[in-house]
């Protein structure tokens, strides 16, 4: 199996466990329960599942303990951010995108709780190695305009 078929069925099972949650609790809780809610149900479902796992940041060859830490690392492949918000921001995407460019990862789900309908709270956001820093800047800079 390709990697990239390999990401997008660990995608499409983590969407289905998402929905389960979604499905169960509704909108309205905070985002940690959703997050050990969702960890909980994939680890049933077999996967790796790591929680709050620091993230570190490399400036001029120094690695730096800033406080980030992604919701959730599954396989050691897919960064799961969890949000419980109105709507999704650019911002959003851009912190994603930088997680996964930082991680060096190459997929990545913002799921928002804070819905009706699960669908309408899914992203999936690819690190396009090259280009991922133009790209969470760009992202910024429609966040700062509007």
């Amino acid at each position: 199996m390709q990697e990239r078929d390999r990401l997008d069925a660990i995608t499409r099972r983590i969407i289905g466990a998402a929905i389960e949650v979604h499905r169960r609790l509704g909108p309205g809780l905070l985002e940690s329960a959703y997050e050990a809610c969702l960890a909980y149900e994939l680890r049933q479902r077999g996967f790796k599942v790591e929680q709050q796992k620091p993230l570190p940041v490399v400036y001029k060859e120094v690695r730096l303990d800033c406080g980030y830490r992604m919701d959730l690392v599954v396989e050691d492949s897919v960064v799961v951010e969890v949000k419980a918000v109105e709507d999704l921001a650019p911002i959003h995407d851009a912190q994603l995108l930088s997680y996964l460019r930082i991680a060096e990862k190459r997929v990545g789900l913002l799921v928002n709780f804070h819905v009706r309908v699960l669908k309408n709270g899914l992203k999936r956001i690819v690190n396009d190695f090259p280009d991922s820093a133009r790209s969470a800047i760009s992202a910024v800079d429609k966040e700062v305009k509007n």
